[in-house]
């Protein structure tokens, strides 16, 4: 019998070091009887230390009591009781343990106790890594500031984040959760059929773009990518995926677009050239008005030619020179300036050139731009001008000379016709055959021949009128102001005009009243030596229409104004003020059938008013 305890209890330690759990038994005392290898691991003593230690004392305290509440709980239960505690064994270590208490009671009635030791730190440390890697995930989940989901194929939501629940508009996850996706999310039952076809044939879809609609009923653009779900068998059980709302960067991109589209149509409409181009010269910006100005269409100069190839040489680095110089207009600008540009037949075309360097965010250049203004149009309306103001100088001229002549004719005529008389009458008192009658004949004679000259003076003094149709003087006086702009600018005058839309037109000699305009805006501008401003405005009072022309010039001294508007009287040569030229405007407008009024205050500047009457069709 003894033999066979002996080995029946050989093979119960043989068994129990062979298995993964500690083992241990201890009788009613709870003094050890025997522990197997993994066991002395665990307690962390070696198992000849071990035996016939009271089992308590192995473990901490709190354990301890614990454990004894367990043994006697087993007694009570005659089963095993199992639980999981972290036991502090005698070398300061802190094992994770799953314990069983297992006691058992003999014939003759004797208490032993068998405890199934089983390490689970490590189990213990992958559970709170996964756990705190779910929570991990789940935050991520949460605070990803797109939409996350996990999906049905059928189109139910199984799971998703907050920010999908803001993004579709809804008040509460649960609510959201509940929604039909084809029905109540997609605008398009064509984006879900193609984002289904997608992910079905290619097991993923990225970035694809579609409509869905908020619980409001508002429309926004999403980017969808998701990837399908399977089973273990391999077949497609449902979605996830992440949508990223793209509505804004949509409208911004819309609103760019819209923006560059009316930067373009703004250059495009631009009668002036506007011609860009980047560092290294090549032409990037090519508009309608650099097309007509040098002849080539954009599509031949756009990334083909060089900048320098449309200027004479050298002026091109001028123009760089100037733009990174402070001296003309700051650095980085060009102020108006005149250069000549080239066209495509190798003519030089006179321009005037503004022109701007552009930087990106970190300040280097990237590109220039230029605005060319073609001054042929200008060239020539000067010219125009000049041609003008010289007719005008020798109308003034003939003028004068006309009234000159007209006024020696007046005296002289009646004196002529006088002697004239007397010579007649002597005639009738001396015989035919005398002498005396020959040579009173020839005076008579003569004297016939300067009255003949005096008419003729007068003639020449009152030439035929230039034949007069209805004038609009708005448009008369804004042509004339387009023709005299370049001048004013350079003598500082600025010019402010005041038109009335709705005056009637007059009859008039369109040339006269042109000289007339030229004339008051050529002294207005004398009257400003060092610069002001030139007011000219039009308006009615009853049947007659006003041309008012005001400068805040030198004025005219209060014993000049009497004599403005006489034939020679000048001031000229002390202020240059009211030139020859008023007694011709005087006169046309008196023949006109109008009058011409002047207002001055010496230092404050000159305003005169002409009337004119109405033209009654």
């Amino acid at each position: 019998m003894e033999r066979q305890l002996r080995e029946a209890n050989k093979r119960f330690e043989k068994i129990a070091e062979m298995g993964e759990d500690g083992i241990l038994v201890f009788d009613e005392d709870s003094r050890i009887e025997f522990a197997n290898q993994k066991a002395a691991e665990i307690l962390g003593l070696p198992k000849e230390e071990i035996l016939g230690k009271e089992f308590f004392s192995l473990i901490g305290k709190k354990d301890e009591e614990f454990l004894e509440e367990m043994v006697i709980r087993g007694e009570g239960l005659a089963q095993k009781v199992c639980t999981e505690m972290a036991i502090q064994n005698l070398q300061g270590q802190l094992k994770e343990t799953e314990i069983c208490i297992a006691p058992t009671r003999s014939e003759e009635g004797r208490i032993k106790t068998y405890a199934y030791l089983r390490d689970i730190t490590e189990r213990k440390r992958f559970e709170r890594e996964l756990r705190e890697s779910e929570e991990k995930y789940r935050n991520l989940f949460e605070r990803v500031r797109h939409g996350l989901f996990i999906s049905t194929r059928e189109g139910r939501f199984l799971d998703c984040n907050q920010a999908l629940v803001e993004m579709a508009g809804y008040d509460s996850k649960e609510e959201f959760l509940k929604i039909d996706i084809p029905k109540d999310l997609y605008v398009n039952k064509e984006d879900r059929k193609k984002f289904q076809d997608l992910i079905e044939k290619q097991g993923f879809v990225k970035d694809l773009e579609v409509e869905f609609k908020k619980k409001n009923g508002e429309r926004i653009t999403v980017l969808l990518t998701a990837h399908a779900k399977k089973d273990e068998k391999g077949e497609i059980i449902g979605y996830e995926g992440l949508n990223i709302d793209i509505s804004q960067r949509k409208r911004m991109e819309r609103e760019l677009r819209e923006a560059n589209e009316f930067l373009m149509n703004l250059i495009e409409s631009s009668v002036d050239g506007i011609i860009a181009a980047d560092m290294k010269g090549n032409i990037i910006i090519f508009n309608k008005g650099a097309e007509v100005l040098t002849g080539y269409k954009a599509e031949e100069v756009i990334g083909k030619i060089h900048i320098t190839q449309i200027y004479p040489p050298g002026i091109a680095k001028e123009v760089m020179r100037r733009l990174r110089s402070p001296e003309f207009g700051g650095v980085g600008k060009l102020l108006p300036t005149q250069f000549n540009v080239v066209n495509r037949f190798g003519e030089e075309i006179p321009i005037q050139l503004s022109a701007s360097l552009i930087y990106d965010a970190a300040g280097k250049e990237i590109a220039s731009v230029g605005i060319f203004t073609d001054l042929r149009p200008r060239i020539k309306m000067e010219q125009e001008i000049r041609e003008i103001q010289q007719a005008l100088l020798q109308s003034e001229k003939l003028a004068a000379m006309g009234r000159l002549t007209s006024q020696i004719a007046h005296e002289l005529n009646n004196p002529i016709y006088g002697i004239m008389n007397t010579l007649e009458l002597l005639k009738t008192e001396i015989p035919p055959e005398s002498k005396r009658r020959r040579i009173l004949e020839l005076s008579l004679s003569e004297t016939h021949r300067l009255a003949e000259m005096l008419r003729n003076m007068l003639s020449f003094s009152k030439p035929e009128e230039e034949q007069r149709r209805p004038v609009n003087l708005n448009e008369l006086i804004e042509g004339i102001l387009l023709i005299v702009d370049k001048q004013m600018q350079e003598a500082n005058i600025k010019i402010k005009t005041y038109l009335d839309p709705k005056i009637p037109e007059i009859m008039a000699s369109t040339n006269q009243m042109r000289q007339v305009m030229l004339n008051m805006i050529k002294n207005a501008k004398e009257a400003m030596p060092k610069g002001g401003t030139l007011m000219i405005a039009t308006g009615r009072d009853k049947d007659r229409v006003l041309i008012h022309i005001r400068d805040t010039g030198v004025g005219i001294p209060e014993e000049n104004k009497s004599k403005i508007f006489e034939a020679f009287f000048t001031t000229k040569q002390k202020v240059k003020g009211v030139g020859l030229g008023l007694s011709v405007c005087y006169g046309i407008i008196k023949d006109h059938g109008g009058e011409i009024k002047v207002e001055s205050e010496e230092g404050k500047g000159t305003t005169f008013t002409i009337c004119l009457p109405i033209y009654a069709s």
